[in-house]
């Protein structure tokens, strides 16, 4: 399976919103990046409901949602409402994460879990056969232009260790410090789904370097 190229728009000049979203349109990525973040979770805040709407209403592209938050389960109709056609929530913010992933499923949303650094693979034996995609942080989350954590690719390989019998289909998703000097190597481990944000959207070229990720 060839894999996706996600460009997140934290990453994208917030004052020229709209000019970003037609390029990633019209740029090989296939999907948007958004990053939900609330201050709490994550030391940094970033979109919310009306910005996703406006996303939504100019993106030809799967908006791939990943939430920051605290106590996602207050939202999640909200973000589907907003434009979300992937939820993430992370692990560690989910005590009753097998019924937070159902509702994503219930609204028609794919639904996904992120597992910051410091978290084991392991934790997720439970929850990977309920799942259409794991993201793996590559960085702590809240901040982009980060440095790549080298473990990643570790951590790459037990996911798809875990997922081989239980959930073949499953699609490994990697975040943080992604760039056209690891994406390969990350490919090789597993990942299916590459997010990159400073690495597009600082390009001289924004349009060359998802084409650059996407053709490894």
């Amino acid at each position: 399976m060839h894999h996706l190229i996600a460009p997140s728009l934290l990453a994208s000049d917030f004052a020229n919103l709209q000019r970003d979203i037609e390029l990633v349109n019209a740029s090989e990525a296939d999907w948007f990046h958004v990053d939900v973040m609330d201050g709490m979770f994550v030391p940094n805040i970033s979109f919310g409901f009306p910005v996703i709407k406006a996303i939504k209403k100019h993106a030809q592209k799967p908006l791939d949602v990943h939430l920051m938050i605290v106590d996602p389960d207050r939202y999640l109709k909200d973000f589907k409402e907003a434009g979300a056609d992937s939820i993430t929530v992370h692990y560690e913010a989910c005590p009753h994460l097998h019924r937070t992933i159902q509702v994503i499923k219930q609204l028609g949303c794919k639904a996904s879990v992120a597992i910051n650094p410091a978290t084991p693979v392991a934790n997720l034996v439970d929850i990977i056969a309920d799942l259409d995609m794991v993201l793996v942080m590559s960085v702590n989350p809240g901040f982009g232009g980060q440095k790549f954590i080298e473990h990643t690719y570790t951590k790459i390989a037990q996911v798809k260790t875990l997922a081989a019998n239980a959930n073949p289909n499953l699609k490994i998703e990697v975040d943080g410090g992604v760039d056209i000097g690891n994406a390969a190597k990350l490919v090789e481990a597993g990942a299916s789904v590459l997010v990159a944000g400073s690495s597009v959207f600082s390009a001289s070229d924004p349009s060359l370097a998802i084409s650059q990720l996407k053709h490894l």
